[in-house]
């Protein structure tokens, strides 16, 4: 009798917290609050997970065939202000043998009322890359890559259309378990175009570097480096971080990323940055 009393008064506290908080969350703001922390929880995500590159070892052992994931979001609000937003986003590959392919496409349409009324846009982006690699042994490999980027809302001077397509050989200098060093370097075309309709076709050259070295269980150290020239400029990054997986519940990474730009006034910028993820 003492156990029905306990669990009656709990049960009747469940239902009168339960039940008014899918009518107030968004309210009071616990879904705006709810989708920041998952905005910030995904950024964390994928600073760690940039670190982890399927593939730094020999033949990376992905799943014959097709396989990937495709994401879709429409939203439209008819309000005060009325707004339509549409997301999506598609990730693609296809392995068989030595090759592996990869296509990945995102778009993002967003319109809404202005201050007096009229519906304009405010997001018309499309964003596609193409990667592809085909291994010829454990250490040397051949690559394919292509970018393209475009700004449906680009005025003036910016640019509305940015592309790239290149080619060439990749070597693995080191291949072991607790360290890996590869090298890429290759050719292409660099495509940009403003809004205002000037275009520029310029020959490229990219090389890239991945360095991985595991100090023991919980430690280890990447560094990453891209290089792109083509006549008007030369685009550099480096991308230093050392990360620690203290437990299955616990793990950080801090990193250092340098970019470099010789067509910008600030030629250099540099980031720090800490990632920490702590479950209990």
């Amino acid at each position: 009798m003492k156990r029905a009393y306990l669990l009656l008064p709990v049960s009747a506290l469940a239902l009168t917290v339960a039940l008014p908080a899918f009518a107030q969350s968004e309210l009071v703001g616990i879904d705006a609050l709810d989708d920041r922390i998952e905005d910030i929880e995904d950024d964390v995500a994928d600073d760690l997970e940039r670190s982890q590159d399927a593939a730094r070892f020999g033949f990376p052992e992905y799943q014959p065939g097709f396989s990937g994931s495709a994401s879709l979001s429409y939203v439209a609000d008819e309000g005060e202000g009325n707004s339509q937003d549409f997301n999506l986003g598609v990730r693609m590959r296809y392995a068989q043998g030595q090759w592996v392919q990869s296509i990945g496409l995102a778009v993002d349409f967003s319109e809404g009322d202005d201050e007096l009324g009229n519906t304009v846009k405010t997001d018309e982006d499309i964003f596609a890359i193409y990667d592809a690699n085909y291994y010829l042994n454990e250490r040397f490999y051949l690559f394919a890559l292509a970018r393209a980027q475009r700004d449906g809302l680009a005025t003036g001077d910016d640019t509305s259309r940015d592309a790239f397509v290149g080619v060439g050989p990749g070597y693995r200098i080191i291949n072991e378990p607790d360290m890996a060093w590869r090298l890429q370097a290759g050719i292409g075309a660099s495509y940009l175009r403003e809004a205002d309709g000037d275009s520029d076709t310029e020959v490229g050259y990219i090389a890239s570097s991945r360095f991985f070295w595991q100090f023991n269980e919980s430690v280890f150290m990447t560094n990453d480096t891209d290089v792109l020239s083509t006549d008007s400029s030369v685009r550099a990054n480096n991308d230093l971080g050392v990360n620690f997986q203290a437990s299955d519940t616990l793990s950080t990474r801090i990193s250092y990323l340098t970019e470099y730009d010789d067509s910008n006034e600030d030629k250099t910028d540099n980031r720090f940055g800490v990632s920490l993820v702590v479950g209990f």
